[in-house]
Formats: structure tokens, sequence, C-alpha cells
């Protein structure tokens, strides 16, 4: 069998790479040059005019960069995919390289707090127009959409409080209008969701997250199609933001690809665990989290997503002072930013990740000012439940009183 075939685990180690075409290394080798030499001057002028294929910048790509990129193509279903050197650099490559002045963006009501800063600050200083709908219900895209309308662009689950997107139904509306759907998939990952198989255009990712799986590394990827990654190549990267991911990055994200399913099955397993312990505590006002039963988007889970993933979000009684309380109290778990790391972080959105919102934007995204968001990691489920348990027992007993 071929290492760019077999099932998800299979194609995450092998994909794209032969030892044999590198002195037997078992391991693909990390190619830390800048340039690359040509056989002759005519090779490199067909190379430039794009008539060749081959290396020939590390700017444009790098055969360590190139593996990656056929890798995670191969497990989101895409045809094509473009590094970049960091999350955001995928989201704005993408969106720099198919929009321009009178264009017209659609987005979902909850974004990353970067993500919406650079919608709302970013593309509108260059008259693009953004626009957000609560996409949960597809009928408010079809009656926002417009024949001004590029992108339809949206997470799910969405980061913070978890909301889900049907992207099959929102896939129909877009293509019928003639929008592209580019889909945020850092959360579910391919090993969860595949928004490609399901109708989107382009997948992104922080690739510092999931993918990379260790907190070592700062990276993003952008996943669709031959034409359409050729163009976030050229113009996206090349021209518009620079964001081109150095190999060694490359090399830490196919090192974490190897364990990725195992690493999401471990994350669920034990977020789905946290969740039911957190839903039953007293201090608890709610848990958002796709796999438990009483998620308002639980059917929606199942259908979309492989298992709930090990992202949640929870909100206290007591609100954004016993939320900040209970995080200070942990002692195994991190009061740090990002997510998908071995270590279980926690923080709070509204004064952290989301804190480019004003008050009344994140009411209206449905981000509350006492919501914690939660990270479970790959420690023992055990002792996860133990810090919890410790630092929210003062709020079990205010909230028992």
């Amino acid at each position: 069998m071929r290492g760019d075939q077999g099932g998800f685990s299979t194609r995450a180690i092998h994909a794209g790479y032969d030892p044999a075409n590198e002195h037997g290394a078992l391991t693909p080798p990390v190619h830390l040059t800048s340039t690359f030499a040509f056989d002759s001057a005519e090779a490199g002028g067909e190379m430039f005019a794009g008539t060749r294929e081959g290396h020939f910048y590390s700017r444009i790509s790098n055969p360590t960069t190139d593996l990656l990129e056929r890798r995670l193509a191969s497990l989101e279903g895409g045809e094509a995919a473009v590094a970049t050197a960091s999350g955001m650099g995928a989201i704005t490559a993408v969106l720099w390289s198919f929009l321009q002045a009178g264009d017209e963006v659609i987005t979902d009501q909850t974004l990353y707090g970067c993500t919406f800063a650079f919608m709302r600050d970013g593309l509108t200083r260059f008259g693009v127009t953004v626009r957000q709908v609560d996409m949960t219900d597809p009928r408010a895209l079809a009656a926002a959409i417009s024949d001004k309308t590029r992108i339809v662009y949206f997470e799910t689950p969405a980061n913070p409080n978890m909301r889900l997107v049907d992207i099959a139904a929102i896939s129909r509306i877009a293509r019928a209008a003639g929008a592209k759907v580019v889909v945020d998939n850092t959360y579910a990952t391919p090993v969860l969701t595949r928004p490609l198989a399901l109708g989107a255009d382009i997948v992104v990712h922080s690739a510092t997250k999931y993918l990379g799986g260790h907190g070592d590394l700062v990276g993003g990827i952008a996943i669709g199609g031959v034409e359409d990654m050729r163009r976030v190549r050229m113009v996206g990267v090349k021209d518009m933001t620079g964001a081109v991911m150095s190999p060694f990055t490359a090399f830490l994200v196919m090192r974490g690809l190897k364990t990725l399913s195992l690493r999401m099955a471990r994350h669920g397993e034990s977020a789905l665990a946290v969740a039911r312990w957190l839903e039953t505590h007293p201090a608890v006002t709610g848990v958002f989290y796709p796999g438990l039963a009483s998620f308002p988007q639980h059917a929606l889970a199942a259908r979309q997503m492989a298992h709930g993933g090990g992202m949640m979000a929870f909100e206290l009684k007591g609100g954004h002072a016993a939320g900040v309380a209970m995080m200070n109290r942990l002692t195994l778990i991190r009061r740090a930013v990002s997510l998908g790391d071995a270590e279980t972080l926690i923080q709070h959105p509204a004064s952290m990740t989301h804190s480019t919102y004003t008050p009344q934007e994140r009411a209206e995204a449905g981000i509350g000012e006492g919501l914690v968001r939660l990270s479970v990691g790959l420690e023992d489920v055990a002792d996860i439940l133990g810090d919890l348990e410790t630092a929210l027992e003062p709020e079990r007993v205010a909230a028992s009183a």
C-alpha cells in the first residue's frame, strides 16, 4: 500500500513521503534553505513563469512545507493546501486573495477575537463590506446574501461559545449565490469534521492548536481546490501578507499529525467526562459542549462531528467575579490562551481572546461576561476533575447557601 492511501492515521503518518527518495531517512528532512539552484537559466525562467514545477524560493514553496501541504490536503479531502506563518496568516491570505473594494463578506455572529477585529477594522478600511448574521439559522444567510457577496465565513464549533453551523445547509445557499464558503476548522480538526466534503470551498486552520498539538509552534494552513490554492499562494501569501511558514515549523506540525487521531480521541473522551461533571455542579449555570445530550445543537453535532472534541465553555452562578476567582485557585490547569495543547488550558474570553469586541458586540455574539473557555488536555481526567473540584468548592458553598 502506498503512503498516500489507506485510513486517516496511515495518511497522517505516511502521505506524500517515500524514505527511498531521501537516503532512507524515516523522518522527512527539514530543508533549511532560502533559495534553490537551477539546472539552467531556462529552467529558472520556466519556474518563475509557472510552466515548470519546482522550488525556486522558500517564500513561495519549500520541499518540507510542500510535504505538509500535501499531507493536510489529503486529511481534509482537498486538492491542495498552502501553509502559512499563523492561523491569522491563513485567514488573511485567503480573504485578500478573493476580495476587492466593493465586495461583501458575510460572517457568523461569533468569531475568534482577532478574526473579528480583522473583519471589522481591517477589511472595511479597504472598501469591503462585512455583515454578520446568525448562521445557526440558514434562513438568516438566505435573507442577507446578495450579488455582492463573495465570501461566506464561519467557525464551527465557534470560538468561544461552541455554537455550531450546519456546513452543508450554508454551503448550498452560498453556492447558489456564487459565493465561496470558508470554514475555520481549528476546533474540530479533520478528525471530527471535514467541511470540504460537506460543500465548503476552503478550510483554514490555526495549526498552532490541535494540528501541532504541543504548544511549541505558531502556524496556519488553508486547504481547497488547486486553482484556489494557487491564487492564495501567489496573491494572498506572496504579494499581500508574506505570511510564510518556516520549514522547521512544518516539520513540527508533521510530527503532531502523527498522533492527531489518538490525541483527539483522548481530548474528546476526557472533555465529555469533564462536561458531564460540570453539568451537575451546583455552582455552574450552563455548560456548552457539543457532546452533551443537553447541548441545544446536539443533533447537528452528531450529524457533523465524529465526537464532541476537546473544547467547551461554561458559566458560573457568580458570573465574571466567580469565574476569575475559580481560575485563580487552579493549580494543575493553566491560565493561558491558545488551545489544543497536551496541557489543560483555561481563559476568560471577555477579557482575553475576545476583548476586541465591545460589551454590546459580545452580547450580540452570545459571549457572556462570565463565560469561561476550557481546552481539555491529555492529563489523567481524574486529576483535571480534582483540580476543578477544589477550585469550585467555594463557589459550590456559595451557590448552596
